[in-house]
């Protein structure tokens, strides 16, 4: 099962509706081989050959092989009854709802889906008529670009489900329809929900429009086709009037040809999915709605229109299925709109047993449930993103750890994850993974914002804990962590992996024997990310600062064998809207031994450049490293260069050290008081940004 998170609610499926088209494509490509795939997207390749080249071949393969063997969950339009809500006020247990949503209304037993993507349905509309609601709210956004009006003549293109939908939409606010589609039978049922005409593109469409416009052509064309041909293109803009409306809803070609819409001074738009709100994370994930009276139709709001046309019996649905097919013989489903199987079909909903117990621990691996080695490492895994993927579970896996149990917000990817390294059982939740008597070191790899408060929990049990950085996102769950993490006998471990490289070792051996103070220097190129990324959500993320910055602190507290006292940070401001004006910053550290070091933390540059670039000076020596894949050495008027083979930031001696921590009851590398001062360093950071002022850690 999905992990339930803030704003969202737990819903037990009733009922959920293949999107033929959209799905069938998303499984043909998922069935490409890499070569097929490469040929598609050379943008990405592109993406791929830069990155070796700055970040190494090994670490590139294995980002690459993680994206490949991810599994994406198929379906975005479902519904059912609420079984738990976390944090949301208006919506009950035992309430019926609409569900949309990629990742969210997927087809599965149980679904996790954000607020502001499901509404309540009446009971006087059934579950399967209801999981056509996001189909529905696509439908319904076309429409309201298109601004139809009473007895405006308007052709759809695309006669699918979402076509089918349109016709009766439009027929429903006053207009008149003209269908258009391949198949004969899709349009026969067009012209069964109320088109007053209809034919086949090559049918002398355009003739046949002009004739049913009183040759004056089409006030709207919605084009809610599917297909990589430019077609629907060409063809909307030759039977359009004069300042008529094109909108575009399904995927098709979109190379617009310049004289019919340069001459008909056509107005061409695009529709976004189900509405405003698609793809933005405060609004889908966050829970943030729009303002009602500056957007109007918001997608939720979208969804809530649909079912209320269904309430109302001025959409009917039940013509448009033609399958249903229990979840357990899904298979057979989809083999049918793959043409597999050789039937017609249009509406396929998948039908649930919601009396069916749902399992929270499901055993996936094959040995006995027995412990294999009980003086080893077993692995507790929390979350499962890109960099476990990539980096932690490869370096766990190589130790030769036991993988015991794995919890991750999506079920998909647990149970992915989960069999690719052997652990024994996937889980819903974290506590499963805490609270499993098997396992002695848990590992916490899932967002930042609950990284404290699930680190504080395994402390408690006395299993080790290695938490992926930060250690926690706030000074509240900092302190209730240290009060546990003081008086447990279990050890606390952080990522901070830059001080187990061959070039931070290298670093520290080379100034054995030199007297503090140093000064070190450290240049980041971190990049632009997304404004909208989860990183900047406060209860997430909380920032690049405390989620990237704390590396470097460390780095610094390292090198120095002393803890930083003090802060300045300083940002770098930029009228570039794509840039944030707390991810460029200057920062100055004080150290307790009166060492210094300074970190120029910068979004705004160029990805050629490589990321990080480590200046160190001292007892009238400088030290360099360039990435940590080349170091320079100078002492004595001489310079020494040491090259590795490839970039190493040190998470695999970071694992190895952490495996004898639990092994061999090895002192931890970092004392639990520098894991403080770094994180807290963090926190004074940020407020230095906001009081521009020095400030005491």
């Amino acid at each position: 099962m999905p992990v339930l998170q803030p704003g969202f609610v737990q819903v037990r499926t009733a009922a959920s509706v293949i999107s033929a088209g959209t799905e069938r494509l998303t499984v043909e490509a998922g069935q490409k081989n890499l070569i097929s795939r490469a040929l598609e997207q050379p943008q990405l390749v592109k993406q791929v050959i830069d990155r070796a080249r700055t970040q190494g071949v090994i670490s590139t393969v294995e980002s690459v092989r993680s994206k490949l063997g991810s599994l994406v969950p198929l379906g975005y339009s479902a519904a059912g009854t609420i079984v738990s809500v976390n944090e949301v006020s208006d919506l009950r247990v035992g309430d019926r709802v609409a569900c949309s949503g990629v990742g969210y209304a997927s087809h599965a037993e149980v679904l996790s889906v954000p607020r502001n993507l499901c509404v309540p349905i009446p009971e006087s509309v059934s579950f399967d008529h209801a999981a056509f609601s996001t189909l529905g709210a696509i439908a319904l956004q076309g429409v309201r670009l298109a601004e139809p009006t009473l007895g405006e003549s308007v052709v759809v293109l695309g006669l699918g489900l979402v076509g089918q939908i349109t016709v009766q939409l439009l027929k429903a606010n006053g207009c008149r329809v003209f269908g258009i589609d391949l198949e004969p039978t899709k349009i026969e049922l067009a012209r069964q929900s109320g088109a007053d005409a209809a034919c086949g593109p090559y049918e002398g469409a355009k003739e046949r429009v002009l004739e049913w416009t009183r040759g004056r052509g089409a006030d709207a064309v919605i084009i809610a086709a599917a297909t990589d041909s430019n077609d629907p293109i060409e063809l909307a803009g030759e039977i359009s009037r004069a300042k008529g409306r094109v909108v575009v809803v399904g995927a098709v070609g979109l190379n617009v040809p310049r004289k019919p819409y340069y001459d008909r001074e056509l107005t061409f738009r695009i529709s976004m999915s189900y509405g405003p709100g698609r793809y933005d994370p405060e609004y889908e994930e966050r829970g943030h709605d729009y303002p009602f009276a500056h957007v109007r139709w918001t997608e939720g709001r979208n969804l809530a229109a649909f079912v209320d046309l269904l309430a109302r019996g001025s959409v009917n649905v039940e013509p448009l299925i033609t399958h249903r097919v229990p979840i357990d013989d899904a298979t057979r489903a989809y083999q049918i709109i793959s043409g597999e199987i050789n039937e017609r079909y249009l509406g396929v909903i998948l039908k649930y047993d919601t009396s069916r117990d749902v399992t929270t621990r499901v055993r996936i691996a094959r040995q006995p449930e027995v412990r294999t080695n009980e003086k080893g490492v077993r692995v507790g895994m929390i979350g499962a993103g890109d960099y476990a993927k990539s980096m932690l579970l490869p370096n766990f896996k190589n130790e030769g750890v036991e993988f015991r149990s794995i919890a991750t917000a999506s079920g998909v990817s647990a149970r992915m994850v989960g069999e690719k390294y052997g652990f024994a059982f996937c889980a819903s939740t974290a506590s499963e993974v805490i609270n499993d008597k098997d396992v002695n070191l848990v590992v916490i790899a899932s967002r930042p914002g609950t990284h404290g408060e699930l680190a504080r929990q395994a402390l408690e049990t006395g299993k080790d804990v290695f938490v992926e950085k930060p250690l926690a996102i706030n000074d509240d769950e900092l302190d209730r962590l240290l009060d546990i993490a003081g008086g447990s006998p279990a050890r606390l471990m952080v990522g901070f992996n830059r001080r187990f490289s061959p070039a931070a070792r290298a670093a520290k051996e080379f100034f054995r024997n030199t007297a503090p103070p140093f000064s070190i220097s450290y240049r980041v190129n971190a990049g632009l990310m997304p404004r909208n990324h989860w990183i900047y959500d406060p209860r997430e993320g909380g920032g690049r600062i405390i989620g990237e910055v704390c590396h470097f602190v460390d780095f610094a507290q390292f090198i120095s064998d002393s803890v930083t006292t003090q802060v300045y940070a300083e940002p770098i401001s930029t009228a570039d809207v794509a840039s944030r004006n707390d991810e460029s910053v200057f920062i100055s550290l004080r150290l307790a031994n009166g060492s210094n070091a300074s970190i120029a933390y910068v979004a705004t540059g160029d990805s050629a450049l490589p990321k990080e670039r480590v200046e160190i000076f001292g007892g009238g020596k400088s030290f360099v490293i360039d990435d940590f894949i080349a170091t320079y050495a100078y002492e004595s008027g001489r310079e020494k260069k040491t090259k590795l083979r490839e970039r190493d930031k040190g998470q695999k001696d970071e694992i190895h050290a952490i495996c004898s921590v639990v092994l061999k009851g090895k002192p931890v590398p970092i004392p639990l008081d520098d894991l403080a001062a770094t994180t807290r360093a963090t926190f004074r950071i940020l407020d230095s940004l906001r009081t521009g002022l020095p400030v005491k850690v």
